[in-house]
């Protein structure tokens, strides 16, 4: 008995071999899709390194650089320190034309608008 279908009326086995070359055909087409996406991440797992180490290359950058501003403003609180330790009077005094000073110049700038 026959089988009706692809293989109806051709030699004996040429319905397995027509299916066994489309799914050949179907797996080559989906291994190089495959590829294709390997590729791609390939590509992408690069260029996310790269961004890595450039990121970290800022970040030692960015830490010494606020290591060096840390320093400065220590050594900024400690001027601000010997001053607090200083006459009060001379804080007052300095405090009233700091104040006075801000004041002339937000009522020069006010002035201009």
């Amino acid at each position: 008995m026959r089988r009706a279908g692809l293989g109806e009326g051709g030699p004996p086995g040429s319905y397995a071999a027509s299916g066994h070359s489309l799914y050949e055909e179907e797996n080559e087409h989906l291994q190089e899709g495959l590829k294709a996406k390997v590729h791609a991440l390939k590509h992408l797992s690069i260029d996310i390194g790269n961004e890595v180490k450039y990121q970290n290359k800022m970040l030692g950058e960015m830490d010494s650089d606020f290591d060096s501003t840390g320093g400065l403003l220590g050594a900024t609180i400690g001027r601000l320190k010997l001053l607090s330790r200083g006459s009060q009077t001379k804080v007052y005094c300095y405090m009233l034309l700091f104040a006075l000073f801000v004041f002339v110049v937000l009522y020069w700038v006010i002035k201009l608008r």
